[in-house]
């Protein structure tokens, strides 16, 4: 039985968990992502992955740490920049995280983590072609291809959250307008309804889900996929009506013989351990690749 130490790095709470091989969770603790800069949030890291081996025990000894981050990253998470984290810019965490553990240390965007997970343990089990993706503070996607998680040029493949799906939009962090991001994050709908995305009425949450399948239609069309599977606070917390907006805009433009009866679907996962999970799997599937 492998264990393994999994932290993903989100733009509200750091979640850390051990997890073993089977995808169970053995103890798990969450801390707000908070610090005055990039070294005082990286001491934050270190005491949320320290309490979740505590609550794991001590014999469930961890052989690797697997991440799951925000991007922008370079490849293998060496530096990292999430656009809704600013102190860490240009962060070194990767080798941050293995001077801290004495581990091996796998890195990746947190939505391609999703991915890795939902493939290994959840919703796309058995699937060759899919995309996984997170629409909470957030929203990141991941995309397996024949079996094969993408990567692209710079280890930054799948960022659907920064397809345009209303060009006279809200401004975006990363500088344009009307991305999937600007629209449908958490802080975005708090923005714009003056209250937590939690408290968002029905309306809000439909046009959310409708803006999604939109932007998944379009990656569907584009890839040759036929399924989406969905996690985050966001898309969870909305539910029902999230979802079935998202299914109805993903047949209305999923129109191609290849990408008819596309399917978008929530987490695998119970609760809100997809991060979590996908980072174990970003960490399994980096230590199959050292032996």
């Amino acid at each position: 039985m492998t264990h393994l130490l999994a932290l993903d790095v989100g733009g509200t709470k750091l979640a850390a968990a051990v997890v073993d091989d089977s995808g169970t969770v053995l103890g798990r603790a969450t801390r707000p992502t908070v610090g005055a800069d990039g070294d005082a949030l990286f001491r934050e890291v270190g005491a949320v992955l320290s309490e979740a081996q505590r609550a794991a025990g001590t014999e469930a000894v961890p052989a690797v740490v697997g991440v799951g981050c925000g991007g922008p990253m370079s490849p293998g998470g060496e530096v990292v920049s999430p656009l809704n984290i600013p102190q860490w810019r240009g962060f070194p965490l990767r080798s941050a995280l293995a001077e801290w553990s004495g581990l091996p240390v796998f890195v990746d965007n947190d939505a391609k983590a999703l991915a890795l997970g939902e493939g290994r343990w959840g919703a796309a089990v058995g699937e060759r072609d899919f995309l996984a993706m997170v629409v909470s503070t957030g929203v990141g996607g991941g995309i397996v291809l024949d079996g094969r998680l993408l990567d692209g040029a710079a280890a930054n493949a799948g960022h659907i959250g920064h397809v345009v799906v209303d060009p006279l939009g809200r401004p975006c962090a990363c500088g344009a307008r009307g991305c999937l991001e600007a629209e449908v994050s958490g802080p975005s709908i708090a923005a714009v309804t003056g209250a937590p995305a939690a408290d968002a009425p029905w309306e809000v949450r439909v046009r959310a889900g409708r803006l999604v399948g939109r932007a998944v239609a379009s990656v569907a069309n584009l890839l040759d996929l036929r399924l989406a599977v969905v996690a985050g606070s966001v898309a969870l917390g909305f539910g029902e009506p999230f979802f079935a907006a998202a299914q109805t805009e993903a047949d209305r433009s999923a129109r191609l013989a290849f990408s008819q009866g596309l399917r978008i679907v929530p987490s695998g996962f119970a609760g809100h351990e997809g991060p979590l999970l996908g980072a174990a799997a970003v960490g399994l599937a980096g230590l199959a690749t050292v032996g």
